[in-house]
């Protein structure tokens, strides 16, 4: 007996991806921003001003590469960093009004390439999409916002009087 092949969305939503990364990647390079740049700076908007270690801990990166994208956002005036009053040996990272300017760019920069992405579903079609792609992701879907308040209560209650 042949074994019929089972219908598969997993090498659409593979192709999908590559193509959704590829349109992603191109955005940002427009408006002169990298995806870990773009979550930096969206976890700043949302957050408001973090500790560089709990930014580290939320976007996943090593202490010494998140110094280094700091490095570059601070000299484009999009991040501003000063020391913390309460422990001068802790840094806090804020997003400026021209970081939150950029940000806005990327993100209308995105919408647009989405649109271009999916132009072959009208509106009702994509609302379905996202809908099922909620779905179908619930459970496997990092909160950026949440995980990063989530790491820094665990690093200070983890570290006492040690800055995080």
């Amino acid at each position: 007996m042949a074994i019929t092949p089972i219908h598969s969305s997993t090498a659409l939503l593979d192709h999908l991806a590559r193509i959704s990364r590829a349109h992603t990647e191109a955005s940002l390079e427009q408006v002169g921003l990298r995806p870990r740049q773009l979550v930096a700076l969206t976890l700043l908007r949302e957050t408001g001003p973090a500790t560089q270690q709990s930014l580290a801990s939320a976007i996943s990166i090593d202490r010494t590469n998140l110094v280094g994208l700091l490095n570059e956002l601070e000299s484009e005036g999009l991040v501003a960093r000063r020391r913390a009053e309460d422990d001068r040996r802790r840094h806090i990272v804020e997003l400026t009004e021209a970081g939150a300017s950029k940000l806005t760019a990327a993100e209308v920069a995105l919408a647009r390439a989405e649109a271009e992405l999916l132009h072959g579903l009208d509106e009702q079609e994509r609302q379905t999409l996202y809908s099922l792609l909620q779905r179908a992701t619930a459970g496997h879907v990092v909160d950026c916002t949440a995980a990063m308040h989530e790491r820094a209560s665990a690093c200070v209650e983890a570290a006492g009087d040690d800055p995080c």
